[in-house]
């Protein structure tokens, strides 16, 4: 069984792109998919017109990942996103806690969000997707998360990461990343309940002036 760590180095060796964040989003009903999206940090050529030389330059989309691994329980997930994210170098893993969506007065930001996270964001840039998705069941974790809430895990890498070069963290080795096993422990999570946790994994002692 691959872990979120090997899955991420598998599209960091198919891509070859420089990582600016990756998600991690799941419904809160065990052994149901999830997605795993990574962003990168890159640009792409797009003709402005058929006729002529004119191009703009429009962001690579990010890489949304169905995983249909097994998990028993909340802390299976939370625990390999942060060994994911402590090995990876992240200065921090922060865990959204998100409410249904499908409530009375719920603002239209929240769905937006809820599709955004299981890859499917509702919108486009220039007519060119913004997220290119292999997350086959996303629909339907959508209107799970819609009516029951969902988490995500947000960190960015800095071990092939674009964060690599302005990264001032004490504890990573030379190349951004730090070695086996991360010191910190899941916390409790609560279904329906609107909450930011962050995990600090990363340490400076001095202040740059």
């Amino acid at each position: 069984m691959k872990s979120l760590l090997d899955l991420i180095e598998d599209q960091l060796v198919a891509n070859r792109l420089p990582v600016v964040g990756v998600t991690l989003a799941a419904t809160p009903h065990p052994n149901t998919p999830v997605v795993l999206t990574l962003h990168w940090h890159a640009f792409v050529e797009v003709k402005i017109a058929e006729a002529g030389e004119a191009v703009a330059y429009q962001p690579v989309p990010s890489s949304a990942l169905q995983v249909n691994q097994r998990w028993d329980s909340f802390v299976d997930l939370e625990l390999d996103a942060l060994e994911t994210a402590w090995e990876l170098g992240a200065w921090d893993l922060q865990r959204v806690e998100a409410r249904p969506c499908h409530r009375p007065g719920a603002p239209i930001q929240e769905s937006l969000e809820c599709q955004n996270v299981f890859g499917a964001p509702p919108y486009e840039i220039n007519g060119e997707p913004t997220v290119v998705a292999e997350a086959p069941d996303s629909a339907d974790l959508i209107e799970a998360a819609s009516r029951a809430g969902y988490v995500c895990w947000q960190f960015r890498p800095v071990w092939c990461g674009l964060w690599s070069s302005v990264s001032e963290d004490e504890t990573l080795h030379k190349g951004g990343y730090r070695n086996p096993t991360c010191p910190l422990m899941a916390r409790p999570y609560q279904p329906g309940v609107a909450r930011k946790v962050v995990y600090q994994l990363g340490r400076q002692s001095s202040l740059i002036h």
